[in-house]
């Protein structure tokens, strides 16, 4: 989530009320398609995008009520089911063509009991890699993996340094099962001001296949972040700019540049995804932003409110958290797979 996106804290006898009338509320609002309201549409703005997206496609609310939604991952095949974290509430949610809308996993994220100082206690962005699902665990400070049979979580790290993670946001894999995430202190009551911070920085970290954790970049105000095809460009949302860092085969950073800057209207970046192609379609205020590998603007999927992170999905849709909903629109673009995800 970005700083610049705020929601209402919920009390936490307040939040276990308002997870029972949202899980009543998702499962209602995804029950019948022929139901579903049109929430938003698509801008183009150059003819490359006919190629990744039809721009009289229409975006679908699938199901509401989310305290934020955020992480969207979609799992298996065509007739597969889409995971998404409610980072406020501390839910994972699943949801199906077939079935439409349910609790998935409650606590997602902290289960500590009281509350320790968080704003955002579950999980933010979720990825599949290791074996089930890799989670950017800002309720638990640290990077995790969840297995989809038994729903068993492994904590992958929590500290840097002997320093504890401020509160990791985003995840991403990279083709050698290293994993990528990003550690702004956005999930902790008060955020820089927290006193729960033992980091004075924000870092980009990448944990290696055997788990050791080295930092990639300590000067940005990082959230979303992603990887492009061939494993050697790492894309960062950084406040009003996103970033590609060049890696060298061994996953260090070697040369630092900015990739688009975004306009006024565009600011307040969140999450992304890079399609196979290499695209990047990245959240903003404006809506889902479509992006050549070149950098440049290649259109917008637009809907009536605040768009935080996204997901394509093996049935030809993208899927979108939009603050309290879900929303998908049909694309023609393809999810970036590596070959060890694809036993997940």
């Amino acid at each position: 989530m970005n700083p610049s996106r705020q929601h209402p804290l919920h009390a936490p006898s307040r939040r276990a009320i308002m997870a029972g009338a949202a899980a009543s509320a998702l499962a209602a609002a995804s029950a019948h398609a022929a139901d579903r309201p049109i929430v938003g549409h698509v801008q183009r703005l150059d003819p490359a995008l006919d190629a990744l997206v039809q721009a009289d496609a229409p975006v679908e609310k699938l199901m509401d009520g989310y305290s934020w939604a955020e992480g969207p991952v979609w799992v298996g095949g065509p007739d597969g089911y889409l995971l998404s974290s409610d980072v406020r509430a501390n839910i994972i949610y699943r949801w199906s063509e077939q079935d439409g809308g349910s609790q998935w996993l409650k606590p997602s994220g902290f289960s500590g009991g009281t509350d320790p100082g968080l704003v955002e206690p579950g999980t933010n962005g979720l990825c599949l890699g290791r074996g089930g699902i890799v989670c950017a665990d800002s309720g638990s400070r640290g990077v995790s993996v969840i297995d989809l049979k038994t729903k068993k979580k492994t904590m992958l790290c929590t500290h840097f340094e002997g320093k504890r993670f401020n509160s990791p946001n985003d995840v991403v894999l990279g083709p050698d099962g290293s994993i990528y995430f990003t550690d702004p202190p956005y999930g902790l009551t008060g955020r820089t001001a927290s006193p729960l911070r033992e980091m004075d920085y924000m870092g980009v970290f990448r944990i290696a296949p055997d788990n050791t954790v080295t930092v990639i970049d300590r000067t940005l105000d990082p959230n979303g972040i992603g990887l492009s095809p061939d494993g050697r460009t790492l894309y960062v949302t950084n406040k009003d700019q996103w970033l590609a860092i060049t890696l060298d085969a061994q996953g260090r950073p070697t040369d630092k540049r900015v990739f688009f800057t975004a306009t006024p209207a565009m600011r307040g970046g969140d999450g992304m995804r890079v399609d196979s192609a290499g695209n990047l379609w990245c959240s903003s205020k404006i809506g889902i932003c479509i992006f050549s590998p070149e950098g440049k603007h290649l259109g917008v999927i637009q809907a009536d409110d605040t768009e935080s992170n996204c997901d394509f999905a093996a049935n030809g849709h993208l899927y979108i958290t939009s603050r309290g909903r879900l929303l998908r629109v049909k694309v023609k673009s393809k999810k970036l797979l590596w070959p060890i995800w694809r036993h997940v």
